[in-house]
């Protein structure tokens, strides 16, 4: 059975230890200067600034560290994954638009894990589980719903442990069929700034 295309960025699922997520996350700032725009699912990456200027609701000058949204590929860090964008008025948009500056929500326990699609265009299938695999920006994110674009690179299945994803396993949802394109995955992000790398390994599974 054919899965959707309908790619949404990592979606924070459970963590490690088998609890649901929480809907815990940490507030960071996003400059004006950014021109790339952040959606709900895109992992970001800290890039050691904090905001000047006051912003958002009770955010003192200082006190948040900025992140921009993470290059994809081998090596590329990530501390978390955009779940909220503080909003301005009531006509705000739910992601954060290009250039503007926003406070951003984002999920960055080292320990949770997401759900992700793949981008169809490797092979698939359960023989996947705990090799690693690289994010890809197949799709732009949408204005309408605010989801992000971003996909498992599945030309990138490997056990590297520079590569950005370590792979679990097929997400256990309805209709998600692994051994076919654009399917759902369970995910950690191994090249995290909070953590060290965890380096996959091929179990030889069919």
């Amino acid at each position: 059975m054919a899965n959707a295309d309908k790619p949404f960025g990592l979606r924070p699922a459970r963590y490690k230890n088998g609890a649901p997520w929480n809907g815990q996350a940490t507030p960071y700032f996003v400059a004006s200067g950014d021109s790339t725009a952040l959606f709900l699912g895109d992992p970001v990456v800290c890039n050691g600034n904090s905001n000047t200027t006051a912003v958002g609701r009770g955010h003192e000058p200082g006190t948040l560290l900025s992140v921009i949204r993470a290059t994809a590929g081998d090596a590329n860090p990530i501390i978390g994954v955009v779940v909220g964008v503080e909003p301005e008025t009531r006509d705000s948009t739910v992601y954060r638009a290009a250039s503007t500056a926003r406070v951003v929500y984002v999920a960055d326990d080292p320990d949770l894990i997401f759900h992700m699609q793949d981008d169809g265009a490797g092979t698939p299938g359960t023989g996947n589980a705990f090799l690693n695999a690289n994010v890809i920006y197949t799709h732009a994110g949408s204005t309408v719903t605010g989801l992000s674009g971003a996909e498992i690179n599945a030309t990138t299945w490997a056990a590297d442990q520079s590569f950005q994803l370590l792979i679990l396993g097929a997400a256990r949802l309805p209709n998600n069929d692994a051994a076919s394109d654009n399917a759902v995955w369970e995910v950690m992000i191994n090249t995290h700034q909070l953590k060290g790398g965890a380096v996959g390994t091929t179990l030889g599974i069919a």
